[in-house]
């Protein structure tokens, strides 16, 4: 029996992944990771079956990235997902494992993103391909995607792309990549479809099993919320106001770094918190341990391996305010609180693109996590004051004040600078004032907007969609025809849906000017995208865009955060900053259109005889799975020179 791994270092990985692997706080494989590794760096072909979250995608973005010739600019791996938000995540995985290899590009490929940029992109050269079935097929089609020097290619949710059905899509792809190549399939199930696969295009593949350990934990209460990036420190400590039973806190993060600059944040909001990190020696690690189990402690920022071990009975709260990269990682950090038969509570900070963690942490512990409802100001205050108010009544119970009772007589007796004398009343007010200075009764700063809700999944895990065109754009990734019509069966009417468009604000749609337009080649779904990935707001409450030479105007929810436009105004779209502003009345010919609110009753009239301006909850011009609106043999693409037909037109 081979002794167990316990270090990437083990892996025989190269230097420049273990700085990097050292840089983002990875010091122990996982078990998936392990396994897999040797199998892929010695160019066998593995079958890998293993839940989500599991840690699989650095199980198979290492070793490819060990075995790249970067010298060659040409695509050597690639790796086929479900859907575009998985295939960005696995690009991003893959950029930051290579942040020391110099010259390495990975390119993601898929629907919704201009053919153009993309045909740039691979004009330019790139490593490693991440993308989904349908657009691999258009550009393999076009001829514009060139596999022949590709060395490995990795399926990774195998089971999910057979639900969704790609599998075809995903034999077509196989029969037109080189015989020669390595093949790793990840799937979380082994359905008889995947297993057919397997045996005609691999060979002699290495089988690989991991049974997920997680088991859930009966004591502690688990909750999400769902973050807004910048306003996430804002938020943790809100919650952690107005939790009734707290006492204690580990808070984890996924770096070094970042546990000493959340320590500082919460000590300089009055916290007594500490960080707890691998660059630490043990003696200091002990004392910071020993001062939370006496009480000198509330809060310790922590990472995963710092923090193993930890057993302080007093610790009634863990939040991951980073998202743990497996579920394993997960267990292990809310094993924390619950401790000698006591309730625990854990909360989980998520962002929008995350939500996938999330739903594979309920998959994989058999346990709902419910949302959590942000604390509002006036809730926050109304803590405050409760506690203040039983601050001072246990000040008047237990202490002898007898000192004090001719100071406050002497200062009512007293006539101020302006001649005028002043109540005991008066006299408190200004004490409680000075004795709350450091910590305002009254929290600045504003209400943070609630995301929409989340809609529920039926079954296994699902990809999160934001807006109607993160579905794939090609036609064979469409769902079989049952599935459709199941899914139109439980799909309540758009009528019911009127509800969540009001619940981003309580204001009205308010246009907003975007300095990129018709001259930057732009179209309106990539205005959405933007605005939804970077911003974090739902398509749904993105109003009407109009298109102009210089510049966009899009509506917009009123009230927005500073955060979010601050983000907003940097955020690139065909690499120009949007610079976002609210619009001017000349921004738009013509009178300018009124403000309107989220009810979604009726549609506004068309401006004159010009093509209707497009809304993200309508259909854009070419469909999402990227089909013309008219017949034609030979496919199209947005944004493409080519042309419709090859036929020469006949008089």
């Amino acid at each position: 029996m081979s002794e167990p791994i316990d270090s990437f270092a083990a892996l025989q990985l190269p230097p420049a992944l273990l700085s990097a692997l050292t840089d983002v706080g990875y010091e122990t494989p996982s078990p998936i990771q392990a396994a897999c590794i040797p199998h892929l760096l010695a160019g066998s072909d593995l079958l890998g079956e293993a839940q989500t979250g599991t840690g699989k995608t650095a199980a198979f973005a290492l070793p490819v990235l060990a075995r790249l010739d970067l010298a060659l600019k040409m695509p050597q791996a690639m790796v086929l997902t479900p859907t575009r938000e998985l295939a960005i995540q696995v690009a991003e995985a893959f950029q930051k494992y290579a942040h020391h290899m110099p010259g390495f590009h990975v390119l993601p490929l898929y629907g919704g993103q201009s053919m153009v940029v993309q045909l740039r992109a691979l004009s330019r050269g790139a490593h490693v391909i991440v993308g989904t079935p349908g657009r691999i097929m258009d550009h393999l089609e076009r001829k514009s995607l060139q596999l022949d020097r590709l060395q490995t290619l990795v399926l990774d949710e195998a089971d999910e792309m057979l639900r969704m059905g790609f599998i075809d899509d995903v034999q077509w792809i196989l029969e037109h990549t080189p015989a020669e190549r390595q093949t790793a399939l990840f799937s979380a199930t082994m359905p008889e479809p995947i297993r057919r696969i397997a045996q005609r295009y691999q060979r002699d593949p290495q089988h690989v099993k991991i049974r997920s350990a997680t088991t859930t934990v009966a004591t502690t209460r688990q909750r999400y919320w769902q973050v807004k990036g910048a306003d996430k420190l804002e938020a943790l400590t809100r919650i952690l106001e107005v939790e009734e039973d707290f006492e204690a806190a580990i808070i984890f993060v996924r770096t070094k770094i970042a546990t000493v600059e959340l320590a500082e944040k919460l000590e300089a909001r009055g916290y007594e918190a500490a960080a707890l990190n691998g660059d630490m020696t043990q003696g200091l690690r002990e004392q910071v341990v020993e001062r939370l189990k006496s009480g000198g402690l509330d809060i310790v920022v922590a990472t995963d391996v710092a923090a193993r071990g930890i057993d302080v009975p007093r610790i009634s709260h863990v939040v991951n305010y980073d998202v743990p990269y497996d579920t394993e990682a997960y267990v292990h950090r809310i094993g924390r609180t619950g401790r000698a038969g006591r309730v625990g509570s854990a909360i989980l900070f998520v962002a929008p693109r995350e939500m996938r963690m999330l739903k594979a942490i309920e998959y994989a512990t058999r346990q709902k996590i419910e949302p959590i409802t942000l604390p509002t100001r006036s809730e926050v205050a109304d803590r405050r004051v409760a506690q203040f108010k039983q601050q001072v009544l246990d000040v008047l119970a237990d202490e002898n004040l007898d000192f004090f009772f001719p100071v406050v007589r002497g200062m009512e007796e007293d006539e101020g600078e302006d001649g005028q004398k002043y109540s005991a009343r008066q006299i408190a007010a200004a004490l409680a004032f000075l004795a709350t200075r450091e910590r305002p009764l009254q929290p600045e700063g504003k209400d943070i907007p609630e995301p929409a809700p989340r809609r529920e999944s039926r079954d296994e895990p699902r990809p999160e969609r934001s807006f109607r065109d993160n579905r794939e754009d090609s036609r064979s990734e469409r769902p079989p025809r049952e599935s459709r019509e199941e899914f139109r069966s439980e799909r309540p009417p758009r009528r019911e849906e009127a509800p969540a468009r009001r619940s981003f604000s309580e204001g009205n749609l308010v246009r907003y000017r975007i300095e990129v337009g018709k001259k930057d080649g732009v179209m309106p779904k990539e205005i959405v995208g933007a605005i939804a990935n970077e911003g974090g707001i739902e398509g749904r409450y993105i109003g009407q865009i109009h298109l102009f030479d210089e510049y966009t105007t899009v509506e917009l929810p009123a009230g927005m955060p500073a955060e979010t436009l601050s983000i907003l105004k940097r955020t690139r779209v065909r690499q120009k900053p949007l610079n976002i502003r609210l619009a001017d009345a000349g921004d738009e010919p013509g009178q300018r259109a009124p403000r309107r609110s989220f009810s979604g009753e009726g549609k506004p009239p068309f401006p004159g005889k010009d093509r209707p301006p497009f809304r993200s909850d309508e259909r854009p011009p070419f469909r999402s799975e990227g089909k013309p609106s008219f017949p034609s043999k030979d496919r199209s693409f947005p944004g493409s020179d080519r042309p419709f037909s090859k036929k020469p037109r006949t008089k």
